[in-house]
Order: C-alpha cells, then structure tokens, then sequence
C-alpha cells in the first residue's frame, strides 16, 4: 500500500503547485500586465500606454494629466475581469539608500538621487532589471526587460508630491536611475501601476482544480499497477 500511495501523491502535489506561481521576481499574468512579487504589485507591460491607446499624442503629459490618465484606465482581462484601480507608481523620499538628501526647514529629509530602490520604479530598474547608477534602463541584459514594451530612457512622474513645495512632484530618471523632483507643469512619461496581483482571475475554480485531482490520481494509479 505504501508504494501504491507514492505516485498519487506525487500527481496530486504537482497539480496543486501548478495552480498559482511561486517564481520569484516579474511574472507575466497575460493581457498586458506584469506583476512583481516582491512589492506585490502589477505593472502595465506597455511603458507608453496612454500614447500607444491614443489617449495623448506622444504619452508626455503634466503631473495633473498623468495622474487623471492612471485613474480613468480600464484594463480587461481575457477571463473579462475589469481592473480599473492604476495609479502612477509611488516614490519614496524617507529611503536612505539614495545618495542625496536635503533637509528641508519643517519637513523629515527628503532622500533623491541614484540607488533610490525604494521607489517602485526604482526596484523595477535596480532589482529587478540590474540596471547600475548611471546607466540607461535600455542597457539591460536581464531578460525581464523583454516583459515590457515601449520603455522609454526618459522621465517618468510618480504619484508622490514633493511634500516641502507640492507645486513639485517625484520623478524617476530611466536614463541614469535617479529620483528627483520638478515642477508639475512639466510634461513627462506616464507608466500605470496597481496593487496587488490580477493571477487569481486566470486560476481554476475549486470544483475544476479537485476534478483534475482526481483525474490525475486515477491515471496514476493505473500507471501505477500497470508496473
């Protein structure tokens, strides 16, 4: 009896660990979106989406404009489930990883500058694509870059004011990775962003994930005695 179980088990734990991804890192999820598992967070795989769907000319937009894009996106996955939750990605200016900072009258110091891997994109651009200070995120050799689509070595805005003047907003800088700050008016890139992961809408309902089960425990138990 022992040995009859071993290959029952074996099928039943292979399927369950097929229903959800344990890799670490970027994961494509399909329709366009990207979800990194170490902030748990899902990134647009397209960069330049407000240009490439139309909505502005060349995808440069204020901070205002940028922001409003990121609200009113509808993304909608094959399964037909809306994710309607982006936002720009948010910059940290408490990390002090950054090799700048500033101490602003009244206000905590406000760390800018390379290395700034508290930055959601920042992590993107140092941890996960092992882009070095100083060098474009174009310059990437991990394959995770291929995830992504129309990746601009530009500006992008974050959706963090500049807390001691907020006519300014965070940026971060794709093409040498530093974060820092400008006036809102200016127009730059956009790249959407949303917590949380979209997986759970492409993994099996329960009633199909127990009826795989038990047809896989039944084919290997005829394998099984076949032997």
């Amino acid at each position: 009896m022992k040995n009859k179980l071993m290959p029952l088990t074996l099928g039943f734990a292979l399927l369950l660990g097929g229903a959800g991804s344990a890799s670490a890192g970027l994961i494509d999820r399909g329709d366009g979106m990207i979800y990194d598992d170490d902030l748990n967070i899902t990134w647009l795989a397209d960069a330049n989406y407000a240009q490439t769907s139309g909505y502005d000319v060349d995808g440069l937009m204020s901070w205002s404009a940028a922001n409003a894009w990121a609200d009113q996106l509808v993304i909608t996955d094959t399964n037909g489930v809306d994710y309607s939750d982006w936002r720009l990605f948010n910059a940290d200016p408490s990390d002090t990883n950054c090799t700048d900072s500033i101490a602003p009258s009244g206000f905590a110091t406000q760390h800018f500058g390379y290395n700034c891997a508290g930055n959601e994109l920042g992590h993107l651009f140092y941890d996960e694509l092992g882009v070095t200070a100083g060098n474009s995120i174009s310059d990437s050799t991990d394959p995770g870059l291929a995830l992504f689509s129309n990746v601009q070595s530009s500006v992008y805005w974050s959706g963090t004011d500049f807390a001691p003047d907020t006519s300014q907003a965070w940026l971060f800088i794709t093409n040498d990775g530093r974060q820092n700050i400008t006036n809102k008016d200016n127009e730059l890139y956009a790249w959407a962003v949303r917590s949380g992961d979209v997986a759970i809408s492409s993994v099996p309902e329960p009633g199909t994930m127990f009826l795989l089960a038990a047809g896989m425990i039944g084919i290997a138990g005829v394998k099984w005695r076949r032997c």
